[in-house]
């Protein structure tokens, strides 16, 4: 069995693992914040496959794709103008360190002072919270861009747009994606909290909603859905990025081997 099956095997393997575990511990569970496993099944089935699929699974997804798709636009267009214009890079410099020292989540209380409880308020968290990974990986990944890449590109005298879309943006690509990942990770984060603090809807503040209710399998169906919202974002990002970046992938592959 080669390595690739053995990781693929060994990620597969440790959950279902860690779910029978669970059920087996949790079976004869009298204890009130320790329902079986079969029980909040039950009750993830009934809410969020039903009951609040639309009301709530898809607004709370809806406002982490929006957020985070700005967040990206943003980081990315604004990390090449920092990276390639040195007077955006001594102006926008100190106010990046200043704002990205501050934990995305605190940054919930201040917009809901400022606008409100609103879907405007949870966009705008989940953007900003998200905005600095990817923008801080673009500039470090322009700036490292080889020396030579840019001699050749002179010698061609290519545009600054093709120097953009065949230079910069290939070569920095790894560095943006694994910003973009870090970003979609924080966004997820903000997402819940934002819901947790300041909405009536979405799959944190139901969650929060059956923890202050003591509906506790409710609560642990939440918990369980956010888990493998997580996991399934994740994933989908490292599938989404193999595919882009496989020649990356593959050099470092080649690498490795050699």
């Amino acid at each position: 069995m080669n390595r690739k099956a053995v990781n693929w095997s060994l990620g597969v393997g440790a959950p279902l693992l860690l779910v029978a575990l669970w059920w087996t511990l949790s079976s004869t569970s009298t204890n009130t914040f320790f329902p079986p496993l079969s029980i909040i099944l039950e009750r993830f089935q009934a809410l969020w496959l039903f009951d609040h699929f639309t009301s709530d699974v898809l607004l709370s997804l809806r406002n982490l794709l929006l957020g985070y798709a700005l967040a990206t636009v943003i980081g990315v267009g604004l990390g090449f103008i920092i990276a390639l214009v040195p007077v955006a890079r001594w102006v926008l410099d100190p106010l990046i360190h200043f704002f990205r020292g501050i934990p995305p989540v605190a940054l919930v209380p201040i917009f809901i002072s400022l606008i409100g409880f609103g879907v405007e308020m949870r966009l705008l968290s989940i953007t900003l919270a998200a905005l600095f990974p990817t923008l801080i990986a673009t500039v470090d990944g322009i700036r490292s861009v080889d020396s030579g890449l840019k001699d050749v590109s002179a010698v061609y005298r290519l545009t600054r747009r093709e120097k953009m879309v065949q230079v910069y943006l290939p070569a920095a690509g790894p560095h943006i994606a694994s910003g973009m990942q870090v970003s979609l990770q924080v966004a997820f984060i903000v997402m819940i909290a934002s819901e947790m603090l300041g909405s009536s809807q979405g799959i944190g503040a139901m969650t929060l909603l059956a923890q202050q209710s003591f509906m506790i399998s409710d609560m642990w169906a939440g918990i369980l859905l956010l888990g493998i919202i997580g996991f399934a974002a994740n994933l989908l990002f490292e599938i989404i990025k193999n595919k882009v970046l496989a020649w990356y992938v593959g050099s470092k592959r080649l690498a490795r081997t050699a």
